[in-house]
């Protein structure tokens, strides 16, 4: 069995990159160390896009110019010169350079009618099999019917197998959605020995973006945001007549062209774009090298509210529609949202189990970031479980819940103004379908909350009047939501503070039984591993009970999230050499967790340098089992745990994701003020997995 799977695409719109980016994701996830190599390219290589995605995405140990075999043109004139073989020859010479820096690959071959003659079947199969691949087709089934499918499935196969070919399996892109299912029957019936998987037509993918365009046509900008490159382009409009007659042929999403000497249909653009009776517009792109006069430019600056961004180029009109109708759409490294969405389409419909059966050889022994974040994602997703974001008219917790939604980790409710959120949304051009969007001040649920949250605070709070203004708050509405079930779970802190985002978790749902506090952990996500702190946020002086419960909190956690255990509760010295109070807190902390949980690995007192270093573990504790491999560190005091999480993220670069609180009889998770969208993602994804622990703890105790 090849230990490499090789990518053969016989035509265009195979979904070669979504499912190169897509496998790569699933292989580090699986603890590999994957490479990626092109035997043959038309691309120059500080220009490939796939290699441009690959390299900032993953942390390859080679240089993109060494994973390209022969550039195409070479190619071509050894083919045509009747030198298959020299080409053969350097394609290995070249692969044989890195085959060390990785324990498998994923080849992207060449492809036929583009790259190497469409007949030349048997030098795609040479190639794979002198790099030691197994054969994997991708087909475009874009506007084909089940028989064509199957078809072009049976010729693919039966013609690489017939040059001496291991053709493993075969994805067909691009199908319609309401033939996935009847294709999926016919081709188990024809073809029951051999895998074949379907990806669902996704239009997102074979948009342009505004930024593509902006690239392709070396414009300059001249209004708009780093983000507003992501907008996605459906349709565009030239704008030649006057602007009363115009305007009513504005689509979403389209992209308007006019001279930049046009100052009616520039103005006229910008204030339907602004409207809610027009359509919500991708962006403006002036031609002719004309910039519209100073007086419209201040005007449009002036607008603090105005999200259309406005390029221009030096190119008349007519060549413009022309160059941005062969703009080709990609996937790009700055796009997250398509980044997603492809990434999304290959976990639901590739077989993981049949990859890891393929190639999988030795797993790195590590939890790496990548690999945490992959299984991150993929239990979240198992989860199935629904999430209130009670910050809705967030721009950022906009962008993370259209990534959450576009790769199906769970279901979202927002709260907030309905149309402000619905607004907001169009005007970032965001392809967001929440579950639903609730106004906890206008809910029809917002009494009942309010009779339950009276009851349950009964001498706390003044009135039942009282309890009904507290349902107003967006937080209370939303922890009230999880509580009765609403929902699963509530994410909030990008505009709160923690103390308005925990505190309605503390009074409503409580702590679950066993456990005698809240407390939480960070995720510190290194270069090479990621570790456990707790509690970097919550208890500001534990005493040694509560100490020992939060070490077997946070072990718990860290299990859950596929982090084996062995736990340092730290303090300023390292076994029995130390004495004083606090570090005798730790010590008997240290013994009640050695009573309580007699199976996990702890040690304490011991010191970070101790319990991270395996030299300085030897000299100061040679016996211990933790030290020098710790991976859960539980600091004596919230003063020593917020510094430290905080100088670590700082000085070393760790990405710290949390704080995830630990404790409660359901999940609600803190946000910092300044996090970015990744944080809100991985501290969601990370809800939706306590969600589901909560879920089946409730099953199996019923």
């Amino acid at each position: 069995m090849a230990h490499n799977l090789y990518l053969h695409s016989s035509s265009g719109g195979s979904g070669l990159s979504v499912v190169a980016l897509g496998l790569m994701e699933q292989l580090v996830g699986m603890g590999l160390q994957p490479g990626l190599f092109i035997p043959v390219t038309h691309y120059a290589v500080d220009h490939h896009p796939l290699l441009e995605l690959l390299w900032q995405r993953y942390p390859f140990n080679y240089s993109p110019s060494q994973a390209v075999g022969c550039d195409l043109t070479q190619a071509r004139n050894w083919i045509a010169a009747g030198e298959s073989e020299r080409l053969l020859k350097q394609i290995h010479s070249r692969y044989k350079e890195i085959e060390q820096q990785a324990n498998t690959f994923l080849i992207i071959g060449p492809q036929l009618q583009r790259d190497l003659p469409a007949h030349d079947v048997a030098m795609s199969v040479e190639i794979a099999n002198n790099l030691s691949s197994s054969i994997c087709v991708l087909i475009n089934g874009y506007l084909c019917s089940n028989s064509e499918c199957v078809e072009l499935v049976q010729i693919q196969r039966e013609a690489l197998h017939h040059h001496g070919a291991e053709v493993v399996a075969a994805i067909v892109n691009r199908v319609a959605p309401e033939q996935m299912t009847t294709l999926q029957q016919q081709l188990k019936i024809a073809l029951s020995d051999y895998p074949v998987y379907l990806l669902r037509d996704e239009p997102l993918l074979t948009l342009p973006t505004v930024g593509e365009v902006a690239t392709s046509l070396q414009s300059r900008w001249l209004h708009g945001s780093e983000a507003d490159r992501q907008r996605d382009i459906s349709g565009f409009k030239v704008a030649a007549m006057e602007l009363t007659n115009f305007v009513g042929h504005l689509e979403d999403g389209d992209l308007v062209i006019t001279p930049g000497d046009r100052a009616d249909i520039i103005l006229g653009t910008l204030l339907a774009h602004e409207s809610n009776r027009y359509p919500h517009l991708a962006g403006l792109l002036l031609s002719g090298n004309l910039t519209p006069d100073r007086a419209i430019m201040a005007l449009i600056e002036g607008q603090r509210h105005t999200s259309l961004p406005i390029l221009t180029v030096a190119s008349d009109t007519y060549d413009t529609v022309v160059q941005v109708r062969a703009v080709e759409p990609g996937l790009t490294a700055d796009n997250s949202r398509k980044i997603a969405l492809a990434i999304g389409l290959i976990e639901e419909s590739i077989d993981r189990q049949w990859l890891q059966q393929l190639l999988c050889r030795q797993a790195l022994p590590r939890m790496t970031p990548l690999m945490f974040e992959y299984e991150l994602m993929r239990q979240a997703r198992a989860a199935k479980a629904h999430i209130v974001l009670p910050e809705g008219a967030d721009e950022r917790i906009l962008r993370a819940a259209e990534i959450l939604l576009l790769r199906d980790i769970c279901r979202i409710t927002l709260l907030g103004h309905e149309a402000t959120i619905r607004d907001k949304i169009a005007r970032l051009g965001l392809q967001l379908a929440p579950e639903q969007i609730v106004e906890p001040a206008s809910s029809v649920d917002r009494e009942h909350y309010a009779a339950q949250f009276f009851q349950w605070r009964q001498g706390k709070v003044v009135s039942l009047q009282s309890a009904r203004d507290t349902m107003a708050d967006l937080n209370y509405f939303g922890t009230m939501m999880v509580m009765s079930g609403a929902v699963d779970g509530m994410v909030s802190g990008a505009a709160h503070t923690t103390q308005q985002t925990v505190r309605p978790a503390f009074q409503i749902i409580k702590t679950e039984v066993g456990r005698s506090i809240i407390s939480s952990i960070f995720f510190m996500c290194l270069q090479d591993r990621v570790l456990v702190y707790g509690d970097c946020a919550v208890n500001p002086n534990p005493n040694a009970e509560q100490l020992a419960d939060i070490a077997i909190a946070s072990a718990a956690t860290a299990a859950q999230f596929g982090i084996e255990p062995k736990v340092a509760l730290l303090s300023y010295s390292s076994g029995d050499s130390g004495k004083g109070s606090d570090v005798e807190t730790v010590r008997q902390a240290t013994a009640l967790v050695r009573q309580r949980q007699p199976q996990l690995a702890v040690e304490g007192p011991i010191q970070y340098d101790a319990a991270v270093d395996e030299a300085v573990a030897a000299s100061k504790l040679p016996h211990s089992q933790v030290a020098g491999r710790a991976t859960v560190f539980i600091f004596p005091d919230l003063n020593t745990g917020n510094n430290t999480y905080k100088a670590v993220q700082r000085s070393a670069g760790a990405i710290a994701i949390g704080p995830i609180l630990q404790g409660l009889k359901r999940p609600v998770n803190d946000l910092s003020r300044g996090c970015s969208v990744a944080d809100i993602i991985n501290t969601v994804a990370i809800t939706c997995i306590q969600a589901g622990r909560v879920r089946a703890m409730r099953t199996t105790q019923a």
